[in-house]
């Protein structure tokens, strides 16, 4: 089984907190580890070519889609907790695994917010201060962003001629079956696939999410919940 992992959304105890709550923090991070792993799917669907690593790729249409299915104020608050994500994972290792598939933690940061920010630079300029975006790296986000959009943008905006959905499935209701079912919804309601891709809510023993290549679908891991629950009350 091929799968490719999102690693861990978990909450920083060195910066503040956008979500105004548990339930904010929790739903932010599964939104943007299910707009990862979407990644890898379209990106295999469309048997889409990739120069350069397909984790950083993913990470960068999860960065799009933060921005283009939210209003602006629930697409920074997305965007800060994603962040915080990566920053506890920095600091959560003692250095970089520099042979992982995915980018270090502190430049999946700021490439987050650099990307974000770049998106709308006049509304976003508070946030990227905010998040310690330093001033060299801020100069060209625009136009990362410019050239993330022109490679992603004409993928995405052809997918609405497709006829596959997203299918959720679940084994139970709950808290983050009912988010991810109104998710995958939106997406449903902008976007379409070759075929129909299963986004299934499964016990994974471990707090993970993948898409596998040779079942073609997505899994998020209900331990999910519990383990960004606990992040949060421990900040």
């Amino acid at each position: 089984m091929k799968v490719f992992g999102a690693g861990l959304i978990v909450l920083s105890t060195a910066i503040t907190a956008c979500a105004e709550g548990a339930d904010d923090f929790v739903t932010a991070n599964l939104a943007s580890v299910l707009y990862h792993e979407l990644g890898h799917a379209v990106i295999d669907q469309l048997q889409l070519p990739i120069f350069g690593q397909e984790e950083d790729a993913a990470d960068v249409l999860s960065v799009l889609l933060i921005n283009r299915m939210y209003d602006e104020e629930t697409a920074k608050a997305v965007a800060y907790d994603a962040a915080f994500g990566f920053s506890a994972e920095a600091s959560d290792v003692e250095q970089p695994v520099f042979w992982d598939t995915h980018g270090p933690d502190e430049q999946r940061y700021f490439n987050l917010i650099c990307l974000f920010y770049g998106a709308n630079v006049d509304a976003r300029h508070d946030l990227a201060q905010e998040l310690m975006l330093p001033d060299e790296r801020a100069l060209s986000c625009e136009e990362e962003f410019v050239i993330a959009e022109d490679s992603w943008g004409p993928v995405l905006d052809e997918m609405g001629d497709l006829q596959g959905k997203l299918v959720f499935q679940a084994s139970s209701d709950g808290f983050m079956s009912a988010f991810l079912q109104d998710e995958v919804s939106a997406l449903n309601d902008r976007y379409r696939f070759p075929i129909d891709i299963p986004v299934a809510l499964e016990s994974c023993g471990e707090a993970n999410a993948y898409y596998d290549l040779d079942a073609q679908k997505i899994t998020i891991c209900q331990e999910f919940e519990d383990h960004l629950r606990g992040q949060f009350d421990r900040f």
